[in-house]
């Protein structure tokens, strides 16, 4: 679905990617991980246009999207849940969902079937996007990333902040769009959870990355996390 070949990125003069490697399958699961500061965000800023890359390739079954404007690649089936959640908060949070609401031939997602999966946002449906808890917040973002019915879903920071039971009910989501077949890239520092339900890990550091491998490979290999992710 999506594959990235030698993804390099710079803000001015500063260099800050060198070379990033990573793909997703259909229906695949895939982390992109590592500390603060080492590239994970410029990783998804340059995936959807939002920072042009210096270099490398970004590809969407196939069709070649590097540099290409936000708008385009999200045609192309890519679904973004930014870092901060961004809703809009002059709208309330229907009219966040139906903001962005795109079908693909037949819809996969509705917004009764969004409603469905975080029932506390039909409870809220009418409240603004700023009178929402962080958690709220949170939960309608991915909801307005699958009202665009995308064909991949990019979580950044997917629980950055939030309480342990709200981050429970994201990963309890996050699981369940796995189980509905829906491939997904996750940037999150919570990598115990994330290794109960992912396929696939990217850890990167210092704009590189320094380690790829399988949920069991990563529970094989303990001094990954304590070298590169400091758990």
């Amino acid at each position: 679905m999506l594959t990235v070949e030698g993804l390099q990125a710079s803000y001015g003069d500063s260099r800050v990617l060198f070379g990033i490697d990573l793909s997703v399958a259909r229906g695949e699961v895939v982390t992109l991980l590592g500390r603060n500061g080492m590239g994970k965000t410029t990783t998804v800023r340059s995936i959807f246009g939002l920072l042009r890359p210096r270099g490398g390739r970004v590809s969407i079954d196939g069709r070649d999207l590097t540099a290409a404007a936000p708008h385009l690649v999200a045609r192309a089936g890519l679904g973004l849940v930014p870092e901060g959640r961004q809703v809009f908060a002059p709208l309330t949070v229907e009219e966040n969902l139906i903001a962005t609401a795109r079908a693909r031939g037949k819809a996969k997602w509705t917004l009764d079937k969004v409603y469905a999966l975080f029932p506390r946002l039909k409870e809220r449906r009418r409240n603004m996007g700023d009178q929402l808890s962080g958690g709220e917040q949170q939960m309608l973002a991915v909801g307005r990333a699958l009202m665009t019915n995308p064909a991949l879903i990019v979580l950044d920071e997917a629980t950055e902040g939030l309480a342990p039971l709200i981050r429970e009910e994201i990963w309890s989501c996050l699981r369940h769009l796995k189980a509905e077949g829906e491939a997904i890239l996750i940037i999150d520092k919570n990598v115990d959870a994330l290794a109960r339900f992912a396929d696939r890990h990217v850890v990167i550091e210092k704009g590189r990355v320094v380690w790829t491998g399988t949920t069991p490979e990563l529970i094989a290999t303990p001094d990954v996390k304590t070298r590169f992710l400091h758990v």
